[in-house]
């Protein structure tokens, strides 16, 4: 993976990170109850690599001697630096910039590593070789993803992935091939962590998580993915009427009222 593809893909979170902050789902408590199982132990270190704006790192705060979230984009860290500022600065939790290839970790340091909705941004080989290389003997790694869009209603939905699919086609066409950012398949995550021949044990975990939403925080989801902010950076006017349409339909469904929505997470492990 060259410097260009790497500077493309962390730029490609530039500009909406409290947008992404305050609709995004929370990091679910089940993966520090599942990986802390297997780890047998309370984690002396976590690390959360590609952490955006730490929604996936504060769920370790009480649950590890130590955390760091690695996150590349400025914009995105920044956002969980101040929230880590507001909240007194605790001294066990830190965010750091940082490249997945290049963490800056010692060897054999790390209990725990995850990637929250991110793996997938990096390239898996050298990823899978740092990780493996700052990981204690029994650590593990884990890449934990929800399915998009949640669980609501159907019809929402349809519109929901009509307008995602109809951003990412028009990001596609009006960025350079130079300046596009490249993502590897989600379904390959678990075959990557499998061939790297790193890890001993690797198998993947489905489990779900439930969160309350209203329509405007189920709207801004769907404008918090990267690929409709890419989309209206480049100058896609068009989506912005079928994002008010997409917001109406969700106004309709939800009524005035907050919904639970269902999010399917898949996480895929590897045990060094």
């Amino acid at each position: 993976m060259n410097q260009q593809l790497r500077h493309n893909n962390v730029e490609r979170f530039k500009g909406f990170g409290t947008l992404y902050d305050q609709n995004r789902p929370s990091a679910p408590r089940e993966v520090v109850d599942i990986l802390t199982h297997y780890l047998g132990k309370r984690p002396r270190f976590v690390a959360d690599v590609g952490c955006g704006t730490g929604l996936s790192t504060w769920i370790w705060l009480d649950h590890a001697e130590r955390v760091i979230g690695v996150e590349p984009s400025e914009d995105m860290r920044s956002v969980g630096i101040a929230k880590w500022e507001a909240a007194g600065k605790p001294d066990q939790l830190r965010f750091a910039p940082g490249m997945s290839h290049d963490l800056g970790l010692p060897d054999d340091s790390v209990d725990i590593l995850t990637c929250s909705q991110s793996f997938h941004w990096m390239e898996p080989e050298s990823t899978l070789r740092e990780f493996a290389r700052v990981l204690r003997p029994g650590g593990i790694f884990a890449a934990y993803d929800c399915d998009w869009p949640p669980v609501l209603d159907w019809q929402l939905e349809t519109a929901y992935e009509q307008l995602v699919s109809t951003a990412d086609e028009l990001a596609s066409r009006l960025s350079r091939a130079e300046e596009q950012a490249h993502k590897w398949s989600k379904e390959g995550h678990l075959q990557q962590i499998q061939q790297s021949g790193l890890f001993r044990y690797n198998r993947e975990i489905v489990f779900h998580h439930r969160e309350l939403f209203t329509a405007e925080r189920y709207a801004n989801l769907a404008l918090s993915q990267g690929g409709l902010q890419t989309a209206l950076k480049l100058g896609a006017t068009e989506l912005k009427d079928m994002a008010d349409d997409f917001r109406r339909q969700a106004e309709l469904v939800f009524a005035g009222s907050s919904k639970e929505v269902l999010f399917s997470y898949r996480m895929r492990i590897g045990i060094v």
